[in-house]
């Protein structure tokens, strides 16, 4: 192999690796652009090292390319995160195994093959995801009522911004729509109060429970608590 072919599908692997990371950084999520170029960097140049590297009647050239899928669960497993009654970090995992799966392709030269991947993954991103949320929401919400949340955090005050900052990516993350977020000081001088209302255009408490449960856990954060209003129910609901 010249050095030339090494570089193209190195550059080949990193791009499309990068391809799939740029969706995942604009969605804030945990592996973006850098961490999926590097996956799939690496697994480009674990093919090229195991189909080039070796010589000789015992050299296996399928040996460490086959070590590349446990080695990639190993890191998916460091992503995934339990909180609460809320598995976190699947999709990401599953994201990073992809990526590897494409430089790999890209590493054995199947240039056409690894873009038709990336295209399968980031379309999977993208259009699924919509149709995942009407599945996941249609049995709790029970019909089109839009619904308005109103969510409270009290935080130490040198964390506001980063609270501030958290709340609207995960407002991102799970689809509510942000109408107004504002700080007032607490009791206490310390802390402050994080106040924001979103809507939704149907009622989905699991989602606003999994982005709470990720703030609770925040170490600057003391209490969180939401409610819902649902026009059509005449009345509020609390959780805390």
């Amino acid at each position: 192999m010249t050095t030339a072919e090494m570089l193209l599908r190195l550059g080949t692997g990193v791009g499309l690796g990068a391809v799939i990371g740029i969706e995942r950084q604009y969605r804030a999520r945990m592996a973006g652009l850098r961490t999926n170029a590097l996956v799939a960097a690496g697994a480009t140049l674990f093919v090229l090292l195991s189909a080039h590297g070796f010589t000789g009647d015992n050299a296996d050239p399928t040996r460490v390319a086959a070590q590349i899928v446990s080695g990639i669960g190993f890191l998916g497993g460091g992503v995934i995160l339990r909180e609460g009654l809320t598995v976190r970090g699947l999709n990401t995992a599953a994201t990073l195994w992809c990526s590897a799966a494409v430089g790999a392709l890209a590493g054995a030269g199947l240039h056409l093959e690894a873009a038709t991947g990336t295209v399968v993954v980031v379309a999977v991103h993208l259009v699924l995801r919509p149709v995942g949320r009407v599945l996941d929401r249609r049995p709790e919400t029970g019909g089109d009522t839009p619904a308005t949340y109103t969510f409270l955090a009290v935080a130490k005050d040198d964390a506001e911004a980063h609270v501030r900052t958290l709340l609207v990516q995960e407002m991102s993350r799970t689809g509510f729509a942000l109408q107004s977020v504002e700080s007032t000081n607490a009791d206490r001088g310390d802390l402050v109060e994080v106040r924001a209302v979103l809507t939704a255009d149907q009622r989905d408490d699991k989602q606003m429970e999994s982005a709470v449960s990720r703030l609770s856990l925040e170490p600057s954060v003391t209490s969180v608590r939401w409610r819902v209003h649902v026009p059509s129910e005449h009345q509020d609901e609390e959780d805390s």
